[in-house]
């Protein structure tokens, strides 16, 4: 069974920064794929970034040259490097895990962009 928790979420000004952190227990393949979305308030929930096996990324065109993601395989956890945040970012931050047609979520981590 797999599971993700994912930490680093908090209330931060605009401009700053923070970074999430999310470790999947289970079996998992290095070749899964793993990610992060978020849901504003009223909103759909949308892709915020991608990575899988090799470094290959995918980035929202709403984050591209703010956020990075990385991912630790000998940890089994994905982060999210968030920088130049706005209020608009405001969310709850889900990490995804995707391998062998099934797809895993966690439980979120609240992000708060507020002066």
């Amino acid at each position: 069974q797999v599971q993700l928790v994912e930490s680093g979420g908090g209330l931060v000004q605009p401009g700053g920064s923070l970074r999430l952190s999310c470790v999947a227990s289970g079996d998992i393949f290095s070749s899964a794929v793993m990610g992060w979305y978020r849901q504003a308030p009223g909103k759909q929930r949308e892709l915020v970034a991608t990575i899988v096996s090799g470094d290959s990324t995918n980035y929202a065109d709403s984050v591209k040259g703010r956020f990075t993601i990385t991912r630790d395989n000998a940890k089994n956890t994905v982060y999210l490097q968030m920088s130049g945040l706005e209020p608009e970012d405001t969310a709850v931050y889900y990490c995804k895990l995707r391998m062998m047609f099934q797809s895993y979520w966690g439980q979120g981590t609240q992000v708060t962009v507020s002066s």
